[in-house]
Order: structure tokens, then sequence, then C-alpha cells
């Protein structure tokens, strides 16, 4: 049996997912994602009239005679769900955790690729993967995936995103679009995530919290580490303090996308107390310009 609280949960997230996903909405996503990968078909013999750079050499060579590869454009797409459920994200100042956004998130693209008759699969990390589930379709299939993501019990508490993308790569071999939801508060991922990112079309997803940009004046408060547990007592009426605890997230901020820009990483930023849907709007039209 459910938890009664949990069914509630999904019940909440599967009507704002059905009034978000409207036709606009499952419009956008379909002109910047649908039919944008090509897959071969079968190499043919060259006929007058065929775009010579479509030749394949190696064939050509052994039966003494131009042949030509044929390409189709894909019919669907296959889209990974690629989550961080890591200690870090249970925590939230503005009426939800960063896991339960991330949760609401993923439920809005899900049914927006299910609109477009795509196939969607999840896989749930933190310092191991978790959980996977293959692609599928239909709306029975996504609520399962929401059911998961909101009530899933971790084992591990730290985050290895190197990790989850080498696994990603040895069970999803067709290429896929890959929603990569976490709060990167991890390190030395930039080369598996450009390697991957080769075969797969990866979209970063950082889920940030205010409280993690800037402190307000409360005086002094614990403050744990989640993954570690390692605790330290800190003053937060001092202004110094405030103004460098500030500072040092803009750079870590800064280095974030610097890394994803320099790998051709699209990223997108989300907030507990911000609503998400004109992010992911900003993003299809910058998308869709681009292509």
């Amino acid at each position: 049996m459910l938890d009664p609280e949990l069914v509630k949960k999904i019940r909440q997230i599967q009507i704002f997912t059905s009034h978000a996903v409207n036709a606009d909405f499952a419009g956008q996503y379909e002109s910047v994602f649908k039919g944008r990968g090509m897959e071969f078909e079968e190499v043919r013999e060259y006929v007058p009239g065929d775009d010579i750079r479509t030749i394949d050499w190696n064939v050509t060579a052994r039966a003494g005679r131009p042949y030509i590869k044929r390409y189709v454009e894909e019919r669907e797409l296959t889209v990974m769900l690629l989550v961080d459920l890591s200690a870090s994200g249970a925590f939230g100042t503005v009426g939800r955790l960063k896991n339960e956004l991330a949760a609401e998130l993923c439920a809005v693209l899900a049914f927006a690729a299910i609109r477009s008759n795509d196939k969607v699969g999840l896989i749930i990390f933190t310092d191991e993967v978790e959980l996977f589930i293959p692609p599928k379709k239909g709306s029975g299939h996504v609520l399962r995936l929401i059911r998961e993501l909101l009530g899933f019990q971790i084992r591990r508490k730290r985050t290895n995103i190197s990790l989850a993308l080498d696994y990603l790569a040895r069970v999803i071999k067709k290429k896929a679009t890959v929603f990569l939801v976490s709060d990167f508060m991890a390190d030395d991922f930039a080369q598996t995530l450009s390697l991957v990112n080769r075969r797969h079309d990866i979209i970063a997803v950082s889920v940030r919290d205010p409280a993690e940009m800037a402190l307000s004046s409360v005086g002094l408060i614990e403050f744990a580490d989640a993954e570690t547990g390692e605790a330290v007592l800190i003053d937060t009426s001092s202004r110094t303090f405030r103004k460098q605890y500030e500072q040092q997230h803009a750079q870590q901020s800064q280095r974030l996308m610097s890394t994803f820009r320099s790998i051709n990483v699209d990223c997108i930023s989300v907030r507990t107390d911000v609503s998400y849907i004109q992010d992911l709007v900003r993003f299809f039209h910058m998308r869709h310009r681009r292509l």
C-alpha cells in the first residue's frame, strides 16, 4: 500500500502537469527535440543526383563503384531522466525541497515527452546507481516514474555524477535526450560528461534553494553537510561573512556554467522559490533559435 501522503503528492503533480503541459508547451518541446536526430537505414548504390557527401568510401572501395549511406529522420525520441537524489537534495527553505522540485520538473518533461509519443526512462543515483527504469511510453509509466522520484528511499548519501553517466552510457545505446538533474555539489565529472555528451544530447538542470545563494541575518546557526555529516557553527549576523558566502556561491556558479559551456552542454537553472515553467519555455526558445 502506498503512503496516503505520497498518493496526495502524486495526484497534485499529475493535476499540475496536466495544466502545465498544454498544447503550446508540448508543441515547443516537439519543435526543439522531435525529429532532430537521424538514424542510419541502409547503404545503397549511388545514382546521379545523390549528395556526394553521403558516399560511403569504405563500401565504395570494396565494391569498386560508389555507394551512399542513407539516413531517415528518427520518428521518436528516447528521453532519459538522470536524477541526483543524494542527501543534499533533501533541503529547502521555501515550501518544498530541492528533490521535490526535481520530481515535479521531471514529471512535466515526462508528460511532454509521452504527449509527443516519445519513450521516457529514469535513473536515480547518489554515489551509486540506485534505480534504473528502462524507457517506455504511456501515462501509467510516467506515474510510476513520479512515484519513484517522490517516494524512493536512498541507500547512500553522497554524489557521484561520473558513475551515473558511465552507467547511462552502458545501458542506453541509442542516442537519447538526457536531462541530468542535480544540484551539482560534486567534483570531477566534466570529462565524463563531455564524453557521454558526444553520443547523447545532455541537458543539465541545476536545482538550487535561495538559502544556498544568500544568507539572512538570523544570528548563530549550526550548518551541517547532509552528505558528510560535518557541522560548523556560523554567525549569520556578520555582514562580512554573508558577503563572503554570497561571493563564494557566485564563483561556484560561474565555474559550473563555464564548465558546461566548455563542453557544449546546455543548462537550465531552477530554484525552489521561483516557477520553473518560464525557465523551461526560455530554454525551448533558445534551443529553437539555435536550431
